[in-house]
């Protein structure tokens, strides 16, 4: 899996180096670089950045290390939306987002996305160390430390530009390969770049530390985290020359944050059930379902756990993923004995039930779990694809109308909603629910493509007719404004 996910990290950023190289920044903005840590200007404006970290976002998407379970996402963007709320020059949305991959990694990406590695929440021992990581990355995107990157790298020339992209990227995560990047680009350029990056680093780091306080999370947790990972990363960042690290040596940014750090009281955060439950949940989908299965039974029968509930959920959670359903309903029932009201557990329930075959009594698990926890994005989505596999897409519909209202960016329920529309045979609104799914992920080209293809269909009301040809109205409109 590591391997699989350095390709798709690699196109990802040749992808964004060759949206520079098509002219995304001008030679003039290349020259005009802002002193670093002065985050008021930005050598990208922030709808191109936004713009880029789309078409990237969407190449990570269709690949199959990306993790478009909403339980998981909403998690990450619940706690890192408590970060953002603090954090000095925040003034862009952000998305984070998962990828399952058993490094410990996380990335920022041009326009505010931030990626995690199943991995990284893996190996994070309690909810601060993995909000250590996620305020670091924060830092990234509002120091605009991505933008001057690119920048920097045209500044270097053509010609070494995605030599350089290639050695960074090899030296995060195999220094072996990063010895023959080298050979194969300029010496000087190469580490006048990768200098230029750790001093992002140590920025990120101070920014980052900042935010976790003003969040209420413990900041002794950061230095304790990348003490932690010295010690699992030691071999390979031994045989690693320093200057080919984007990220400072790792004792020497212990060094430093232990400093920040030293007469800071220590705060008893306690972790959130949600954090304990996504990690069992990683671990399950991480793992060949039947290891995952003896993994858990092994946790429970010699009580290695901090939390039963926790304990059981990763075992149903595998058991269902294993296709185990003999076993399901016994471990369900002794999950369901003890677990707490949370929309996370109720959501297993409702997904047992499917696995089993009882569809009506998941539709009503979900209709009660909807009443607890009505905003809940995991349980509208299962429910409403539930609703029109069991021939109720009308119902369907008056679900995810209801939530559109709250979220009309939300590209998932547009996707929901144009299954719905073509389980009814509405044709053109099911183009038209596709063109506002487009819409949500950035791509304007696809969207005006499904709404001529909308047009085309010609089974819609006048009203209908009218709506999409207004749409395609203002999206030329909001096209032509961005050239």
């Amino acid at each position: 899996m590591a391997r699989s996910y350095h390709s798709i990290h690699m196109r990802a950023i040749l992808f964004l180096f060759s949206c520079l190289l098509a002219g995304v920044l001008t030679g003039a903005q290349a020259d005009s670089l802002p002193e670093l840590g002065d985050a008021s200007q930005a050598t990208l404006s922030p709808a191109q950045e936004r713009a880029l970290g789309f078409s990237i976002m969407r190449q990570i998407q269709s690949l199959p290390s990306y993790i478009s379970d909403p339980e998981i996402t909403d998690y990450l963007n619940r706690i890192g939306y408590r970060l953002v709320a603090v954090s000095p020059n925040a003034r862009q949305p952000f998305r984070f987002f998962a990828l399952m991959d058993s490094t410990v990694n996380a990335f920022a990406l041009p326009g505010g996305f931030i990626g995690v590695h199943s991995g990284l929440v893996l190996t994070t021992q309690s909810e601060s160390e993995l909000a250590a990581v996620l305020s670091h990355e924060i830092a990234h995107v509002t120091q605009k430390h991505i933008a001057r990157l690119i920048a920097a790298q045209q500044r270097q020339g053509i010609a070494s530009m995605a030599a350089i992209a290639l050695a960074i990227l090899a030296a995060r995560s195999n220094p072996q390969a990063a010895a023959g990047a080298i050979a194969a680009t300029q010496a000087q350029a190469l580490s006048d770049q990768l200098a230029f990056t750790r001093d992002n680093e140590r920025e990120a780091d101070r920014i980052g530390l900042e935010i976790m306080e003003r969040a209420n999370f413990d900041p002794h947790a950061m230095p304790e985290f990348l003490e932690r990972l010295q010690k699992a990363t030691s071999v390979m960042e031994s045989s690693a020359p320093s200057y080919l690290r984007t990220h400072p040596i790792t004792y020497e940014r212990i060094a430093d944050i232990q400093n920040r750090t030293f007469d800071l009281p220590y705060r008893q955060i306690p972790d959130s059930l949600e954090f304990q439950l996504v990690r069992a949940k990683l671990r399950a989908m991480q793992k060949d379902p039947r290891d995952a299965v003896a993994f858990y039974d092994d946790v429970l029968k010699e009580h290695k756990y901090t939390n039963e509930v926790v304990a059981r959920y990763g075992l149903v959670e595998a058991l269902r993923r294993a296709e185990m359903l003999d076993r399901l309903p016994g471990e369900l029932a002794k999950l369901m004995k003890i677990a707490p009201a949370h929309p996370m557990i109720a959501g297993l329930e409702a997904r047992c039930d499917v696995a089993l075959g009882h569809r009506e009594q998941a539709l009503a698990t979900y209709a009660k779990a909807l009443a607890d926890f009505p905003n809940t994005r995991a349980l509208i989505y299962d429910y409403a694809g539930l609703l029109i596999d069991t021939g109720h897409a009308e119902r369907a519909n008056a679900v995810l109308d209801d939530r559109m209202r709250d979220d009309p960016d939300d590209g998932r329920l547009y996707e929901i909603q144009a299954r719905a529309y073509a389980s009814l045979g509405k044709t053109m609104l099911k183009h038209r629910s596709l063109a506002e799914a487009y819409v949500a992920s950035g791509d304007i080209g696809q969207a005006l493509e499904q709404l001529q293809l909308a047009l085309r269909a010609r089974d819609g009301t006048f009203y209908d007719v009218s709506s999409v040809e207004a749409r395609m109205r203002q999206l030329r409109a909001l096209t032509a404004a961005r050239r």
